[in-house]
């Protein structure tokens, strides 16, 4: 008897893709994954149909600035599209150590490191350090990528309420005193819009001997002396051990960095596997990051119009009554309480060609489903007009 060279078996694992419920309910109503066909600061095209964009994370508007563009193209035209390795083997370039001296300078701090996505360097911050044994306490409304870095690092966790100084002080009190702790939190909290009560929880981070990781890659560019971040905004810079954050957000780039003592940083490239196994910047990345963080030294004028258009924009809102989740920043939630009414506000703002996003639990805490909205220094009036009148529609969909 002929045997078949391949037996065939089931694919147990095949099985679960093919019945994923999620899967097949997201590809039923499309809310993501949407690919635009052009764009042009704020306006955007999809489907054929221009729309303005209200979800981009862009928020100075440097991502069409003509110098952050030039100065990307140049670095191309210099050093080629990548340098096609990691930094500790063949990767390291000029470029790199430039953009990593400019953002600690501008930080306050001794030393930074810069990896190819912000979710790499946000994750590091934390799995480089921890380590199993050690304590972390962390916020409940944390990231993903800051959640992953916990977990890499086999360290055991405490969760206290968000933003909550006196439930972390109570966990704290209960910590043996000799367990290394790390505090982990956001300067701002992109869902909700909040500050952290960084303050409060510095102080307590510092009584009980905490190494403090503030994750700032919403707060940095919007928040402190010409953007500087949270722990500026608070006069707290020398309080905080590391600042981690994005390139893709304020500096309209791709990648991520960490930042703080020289020894620290050091010793995040020995030990950070995200750190020592991943490929280097990009040239036009760098290049576009430190052109945007000039910008934000030269022109003060379009951080102070982000502000102007904030104010202007949760004005609307909340003259319609929608709930904002008393957002402080430019992140700007719409809490609608249900995926359905969530699906129905996002759909009819669609239709009246405003792009958002619809972020559902679990991705947010039940109850609190949203459309999650940004302001950009690129909105002009009649844009924040065209949306309070769609935002008005939408109301009338729930």
């Amino acid at each position: 008897m002929a045997f078949s060279l391949f037996t065939k078996h089931s694919k147990p694992l095949l099985e679960r893709c093919r019945s994923d419920y999620a899967t097949k309910m997201r590809l039923k109503y499309a809310p993501y994954y949407h690919a635009m066909e052009e764009q042009a600061g704020t306006r955007i095209r999809l489907r054929g149909r221009e729309m303005i964009m209200l979800s981009s994370n862009d928020y100075l508007g440097f991502s069409f600035h003509p110098k952050v563009i030039e100065a990307a193209q140049a670095a191309i035209r210099q050093w080629g599209t990548s340098t096609t390795g990691a930094r500790p083997s063949n990767g390291s370039r000029t470029y790199h150590l430039r953009l990593e001296e400019a953002l600690a300078e501008f930080l306050g701090r001794e030393a930074c490191h810069v990896h190819s996505a912000g979710y790499l360097s946000v994750m590091a911050s934390v799995a480089g350090f921890a380590q199993k044994g050690d304590l972390v306490l962390a916020d409940k409304n944390l990231h993903s990528c800051l959640w992953d870095g916990i977990r890499l690092s086999h360290a055991a966790v405490e969760r206290f309420s968000h933003n909550n100084p006196d439930d972390l002080r109570q966990l704290l009190e209960t910590a043996g005193s000799d367990v290394v702790k790390m505090l982990v939190i956001e300067g701002v909290y992109s869902m909700e819009g909040h500050i952290a009560r960084l303050p409060e929880l510095a102080q307590i981070g510092q009584q009980f001997g905490c190494f403090t990781v503030l994750d700032d890659a919403h707060g940095f560019g919007v928040l402190g002396r010409q953007g500087r971040g949270t722990a500026d905004h608070f006069g707290l810079t020398d309080k905080i051990d590391l600042v981690c954050g994005s390139l893709s957000k304020s500096l309209a780039s791709t990648g991520g960095f960490v930042s703080g003592s020289r020894e620290t940083i050091e010793y995040l490239r020995t030990h950070s596997k995200q750190t020592i196994f991943s490929a280097a910047i990009a040239p036009s990345q760098a290049a576009a990051a430190l052109a945007a963080l000039q910008l934000m030294q030269s022109e003060p004028e379009h951080l102070e119009r982000l502000w102007r258009n904030t104010r202007r924009y949760v004005g609307i809102l909340k003259s319609l009554g929608l709930d904002t989740w008393e957002t402080q920043t430019p992140a700007v939630p719409i809490v609608l309480g249900s995926r359905e009414n969530a699906y129905r506000f996002w759909s009819a703002l669609l239709d009246r060609d405003i792009f958002t996003v619809m972020s559902i639990a679990p991705a947010v805490p039940p109850g609190k489903d949203l459309i999650r909205t940004a302001v950009s220094a690129m909105h002009t009036d009649e844009e924040i007009d065209r949306i309070g009148e769609a935002m008005a529609h939408a109301v009338k969909s729930l």
